[in-house]
């Protein structure tokens, strides 16, 4: 472990200079990778549509090949997902990245190239062990080992040639052999599709190992803890692991858990790092301890835009490259990637709240959504499920909203909905089973998180009283056509307001 701790000493002072160019010169380094990903892609189906051969500047760029959702880019990638080649992406692509579904689909389907793999994702590995080791230059991170709790599916045929499954699975299939190593488990438990026995495999396999880094979606790294604690009898993680330092953490917001792990991890000398990748990239990391915000990453073969939110659902909203953005103000993120996404929209919005360098805090998603722990629940989701469970119940619905309910030490986690109905179903108790069944159906992050309860249970459902909805808009002044109850919040701010309102009416 000491020789693998030098390496790699060794080589972040290349790394940490390269960091600091693209700080400097954050516009120089993004027009670089810019035309290096028209110039790959050039000869391409796509490149070839669009005439990328004629293309000289990033405007001609934005004036020419439209902003793409994924059901805009989906006939592209289901040629990908048929074996065709050279379509959005000059090199193989043979992965795809398993994630939460669409309008119109239960789950999309994301290419993953080799060069995203290895300049986006796994170079992201490596720069979270350069900036931390630059924080803390006394760490013994490199003296033991690291864990990361990935997803629980394993990687599925499309052919002989194409795979796909979750983003976790596809990086552990593809990681160096020099990790192994480093990491614990074994990539043959790492990888287990069976959840309960796959926390029990990793418990088995880890508890005897001097873990000094742990790395996964915060609802379930505590399903993992608490496993362990309750295996070994132990009082905190630190009676299994002592040398334990570090939780690198993403996903979902770490705020709602972080007392949580203070509990079960007792010591000062804990440290936490956010990231933020998804199955299209990864895209910037918490650079500094005492700062919640994160370094965007400008030179991971992927090419940003930002579109002011209020312009989103304009027919042609105007995006801004990193040279024009302005702190404060709230952005949806476009990319452009090494794995033929372009100009493709995520669904995420950002802040920047530091300029040179650009440093950013997720504000949240496009569309109301849940997703404290990793489910992805969309208004369309809730849409398609409400209407099964409201023509399954004979009922009939004037006005919801839904939030989560977080894990505390002693409960899983789970969905309220609160609903005012026109119409009362025939059972309430129907209802809410049928609403449950409908989103496990069309939501396939729902479904794996709802998996024999393991992180979420089933869905509290709270009937409202009559006019609680019209009272609290009248209430905040804002009855009208314009003004909306928020269908789906990713906080209990609005369903905790209404809840107080429901007592006293």
């Amino acid at each position: 472990m000491q020789i693998i701790g030098s390496l790699v000493t060794w080589l972040n002072f290349k790394r940490l200079y390269q960091i600091d160019l693209f700080k400097k010169f954050p516009f120089d380094a993004q027009r670089e990778v810019f035309h290096q990903l028209i110039e790959s892609a050039k000869r391409t189906d796509f490149g070839v549509e669009y005439d990328f051969k004629s293309i000289k500047s990033i405007e001609e760029f934005q004036q020419r090949v439209p902003i793409h959702t994924y059901e805009k880019i989906k006939p592209y990638i289901d040629q990908l997902m048929l074996g065709k080649q050279n379509v959005l992406w000059p090199s193989e692509i043979k992965w795809f990245a398993k994630s939460s579904g669409t309008t119109s689909d239960k789950s999309k389907f994301i290419p993953v190239s080799r060069e995203t793999l290895e300049d986006s994702h796994f170079r992201g590995g490596k720069d979270i062990l350069a900036l931390y080791a630059t924080n803390y230059p006394e760490t013994a991170l490199f003296k033991g080992k690291g864990l990361t709790l990935g997803g629980s599916h394993q990687i599925n045929k499309i052919s002989n040639e194409s795979f796909y499954g979750d983003l976790s699975a596809i990086l552990i299939e593809n990681l160096p052999f020099w990790t192994y190593f480093i990491r614990t488990p074994s990539q043959e438990i790492a990888l287990m599709s069976e959840w309960e026995e796959k926390l029990e495999k990793i418990a088995d396999a880890t508890i005897k190992e001097n873990v000094t880094n742990i790395a996964g979606v915060p609802s379930w790294m505590l399903v993992l803890i608490r496993y362990i604690l309750n295996k070994t009898g132990k009082q905190n993680l630190l009676e299994v692991w002592p040398n334990l330092e570090l939780f690198t953490h993403g996903g979902v917001s770490f705020e709602p858990y972080r007392e949580q792990f203070k509990k079960l991890i007792p010591t000062s000398k804990m440290n936490y790092l956010e990231t933020y990748n998804a199955s299209e990239g990864f895209f910037s990391i918490q650079d500094h301890p005492d700062q919640s915000d994160m370094l965007l990453m400008l030179d991971y073969g992927i090419f940003y835009e930002f579109v002011p939110v209020e312009e989103v659902d304009n027919e042609s909203p105007k995006a801004f490259h990193i040279d024009d953005v302005e702190l404060d103000k709230n952005y949806a993120i476009l990319i452009t990637t090494n794995s033929g996404l372009w100009r493709y929209m995520i669904g995420d919005t950002v802040t920047f709240t530091s300029l040179y360098p650009h440093k950013i805090r997720i504000s949240g998603r496009t569309k109301h959504f849940i997703n404290a722990f990793g489910e992805e629940v969309i208004i369309d989701n809730a849409e398609k499920a409400l209407q099964e469970a409201s023509k399954r119940t004979n009922a009939s619905i004037r006005d919801y909203t839904a939030a989560p309910v977080f894990m505390s030490e002693k409960n899983k986690g789970s969905h309220q909905w609160l609903i005012e109905f026109d119409r009362m179903p025939t059972s309430v108790e129907e209802f809410r089973d049928v609403l449950d069944a409908a989103l496990q159906k069309v939501n396939s992050d729902y479904e794996a998180k709802r998996y024999k309860d393991i992180t979420l249970e089933k869905p509290v459902l709270t009937v409202a009283k009559d006019g609680l909805f019209y009272n609290w808009l009248k209430g905040k002044g804002k009855i009208g056509g314009q003004n909306k109850v928020p269908r789906l919040a990713n906080n209990r701010e609005y369903v905790d307001e209404l809840l107080e309102l429901n007592k006293k009416i």
